[in-house]
């Protein structure tokens, strides 16, 4: 298994942006699938020119929604502010919003969309402190 390098900021955006572009009207498995393409590109290695999730999906002829001549391309310069598929707020944690995680407990989410619960992680807060247990003491039978 090939290690992957971690996705930066650019390569997050640039990939929501790609298939934003590509496959906003699709269903979603059309989605995924195409976020795995590039995921399958990205750990096969072969281009050394596309080392990072962003230069695969500006390679030319991969997505045409690249290319400043496709219709799409303007889209991308254009996309509409509160579109659903960039309404997270620049969230970079998540839930299903049907189990709490602890992380989660007394933290509010920015976002909640189709059932999960998104949230920036530099808004989190530290959980408090938890209070020391009491030391029980037995009392000796008189």
């Amino acid at each position: 298994m090939t290690k992957l390098p971690p996705p930066r900021a650019i390569d997050i955006e640039i990939l929501a942006m790609t298939l934003w572009a590509e496959a906003a009207d699709k269903p979603v498995r059309a989605i995924e699938a195409l976020a795995a393409l590039v995921m399958n590109r990205l750990s096969a290695g072969r281009d050394p020119n596309a080392r990072h999730i962003a230069a695969i999906c500006r390679a030319p002829f991969l997505f045409s929604c690249w290319n400043r001549r496709d219709p799409r391309h303007a889209a991308l310069r254009a996309i509409p502010p509160g579109d659903a598929a960039f309404a997270t707020g620049g969230a970079t944690l998540w839930h299903d919003a049907a189990h709490l995680p602890a992380w989660a407990v007394g933290q509010a989410s920015i976002r909640e969309i189709g059932g999960l619960c998104f949230y920036r992680a530099e808004d989190i807060s530290a959980p408090p402190p938890r209070a020391a247990r009491p030391n029980l003491v037995l009392a000796e039978a008189v």
